[in-house]
């Protein structure tokens, strides 16, 4: 008995239509699921850079008298487990695939590593010439300006305009944050980066979908 898989199909239309479907099933399935590349970094930046803000605010003011070592410490974690986790989400969507594509995943994600690497060490030099509240904003806007320029980076390798558009939101809070000063930055890219990689994970998502 014939299935209806083995029925010839009724028109050229039904056939693009067959074909634009198998496409975004292979883009789905090769595509790692946008939450799990981008929820990570955005609660620990949330979580992180809003520690910040509550024990450094504004004017050396504290909101809640944590421990001076807590925010870094949980920055640093949450980045690590960050880290970890989309590594692993990504390196499940690339054993899928060989080629260009692969190999530009691999470049793309060295470049995030050597580029922070190398400003950490820069940065490192000027540990001692500078006041903490100054140091801590030299750190924080500097990694901050990374993300956004790599971000939008990638969103120009893979025509991705939403990595595009993450990017140039993340570039333009954290140089709204510089401009405040210390403290307030930390607020402002806890909340506008963090929430911006969560909705960004969000619509993603939903875009795969």
């Amino acid at each position: 008995m014939e299935s209806d898989d083995d029925k010839p199909l009724a028109s050229p239309a039904d056939s693009l239509a067959l074909i634009a479907q198998e496409r975004a099933n292979l883009e789905r399935d090769l595509t790692p699921d946008p939450r799990w590349m981008f929820w990570p970094w955005g609660f620990a930046w949330l979580l992180g850079f809003g520690l910040f803000f509550l024990r450094f605010g504004p004017d050396g003011r504290v909101f809640v008298d944590l421990p001076e070592w807590l925010p870094l410490t949980v920055l640093s974690l949450s980045f690590i487990a960050a880290g970890l986790i989309t590594g692993i989400a990504g390196g499940r969507s690339a054993m899928q695939t060989r080629g260009p594509s692969s190999r530009q995943g691999l470049m793309y994600g060295l470049t995030w590593s050597i580029a922070f690497t190398g400003m950490g060490i820069l940065f490192a030099q000027y540990g001692d010439a500078l006041p903490d509240d100054r140091l801590g904003l030299l750190w924080a806007g500097g990694m901050v300006a990374l993300t956004g320029a790599l971000h939008m980076a990638g969103g120009a390798i893979w025509n991705d305009r939403q990595l595009f558009i993450l990017g140039a939101w993340t570039s333009v809070i954290n140089v709204a944050g510089i401009l405040v000063g210390p403290g307030w930055h930390s607020l402002i890219v806890a909340l506008g980066g963090g929430l911006g990689m969560i909705l960004a994970g969000l619509l993603g998502w939903l875009r795969l979908r």
